[in-house]
């Protein structure tokens, strides 16, 4: 990590600071996504170097974009390598653009067939089979996409 003389903080404040959980830092952790720091031999405690904040908003930013925690824990390699290349990044995103693209598409099809179960809803009479319940059971969804 750095030397012994820069700041360090706690697990919680780390966590304040990064505006994340202390088991989400802790998850991380086991994920290899975060390095636990030794404990520091006066108090017992980790200390995290500040460095870390900058490493949690990198794991958030990469996550809101999509990227699976494995895919996370590739590009942060990447990054301390300093061996990449924009055209090999140009290549993640595309990928990674592919698939929000497909659960797009997947989200539409749900939408549609939500859709058609909510207006098929009033044109039951009271008392009959209702349709979304029908559906549930293997029926109308299929014929709704």
């Amino acid at each position: 990590m750095g030397s012994s003389s820069a700041p360090r903080m706690t697990i919680g404040k780390l966590a304040r600071e990064a505006g994340v959980g202390v088991e989400t830092i802790r998850f991380y952790e086991r994920e290899g996504l975060l390095k636990a720091p030794p404990r520091d031999p006066l108090s017992g405690y980790r200390k995290y170097e500040v460095a870390e904040i900058r490493r949690l908003a990198f794991i958030g930013r990469a996550k809101d974009l999509g990227f699976t925690l494995r895919e996370i824990r590739d590009l942060l390699d990447l990054r301390a390598s300093g061996e990449v290349s924009c055209a090999a990044m140009q290549g993640r995103a595309q990928a990674r653009l592919e698939g929000v693209r497909r659960k797009i598409r997947d989200l539409q099809h749900i939408e549609a067939a939500l859709s058609a179960l909510a207006v098929a809803c009033p044109e039951v009479e009271e008392g009959g089979e209702c349709p979304i319940l029908a559906a549930l059971d293997g029926g109308f969804a299929d014929e709704a996409s």
